[in-house]
């Protein structure tokens, strides 16, 4: 079986830059580093499974608790590098993250994903995960 890790040190932050940055491609080298920090000191986790020293899949979670919601957990981003995709390693990470909400207490788990067709794969696993689909997104640019 495949161990998740959770990233603690600069070291797995530099592990995960690839797999984070095939999803964020914004986050050029130069933001990368500074861009992750701010993410940790803000009540975010990341987790990676590590395949010849670099990160093959990742993902980042909130925690946090909201009139709306209650207490609950927020995937921000799920990415694998496309060389490793097929191998499971989504699915793993999202069971994680499933784990960890039932033994600390977290009433729901949510994620956001783009609607498009590159995005069937994602979606089937969502589904498959028993995420259902119960609200559409609005974002404005101000």
């Amino acid at each position: 079986m495949t161990d998740i890790q959770v990233v603690v040190t600069e070291s797995d932050i530099l592990k995960c830059r690839s797999t984070i940055q095939a999803l964020r491609p914004a986050l050029t080298d130069d933001l990368y580093l500074e861009a992750v920090q701010k993410t940790l000191e803000d009540n975010r986790q990341i987790i990676f499974i590590e395949e010849e020293n670099q990160a093959a899949a990742v993902a980042v979670f909130e925690t946090g608790y909201n009139l709306f919601r209650g207490k609950y957990i927020y995937i921000d981003d799920l990415s694998t590098l496309p060389g490793n995709r097929g191998k499971g390693y989504a699915g793993k990470l999202v069971d994680w993250i499933l784990d960890y909400a039932k033994k600390e207490g977290y009433a729901q788990v949510h994620l956001d994903s783009g609607v498009s067709a590159a995005r069937t794969d994602a979606h089937r696993l969502y589904l498959n995960k028993r995420f259902q689909i119960t609200s559409m997104h609005f974002v404005v640019n101000v």
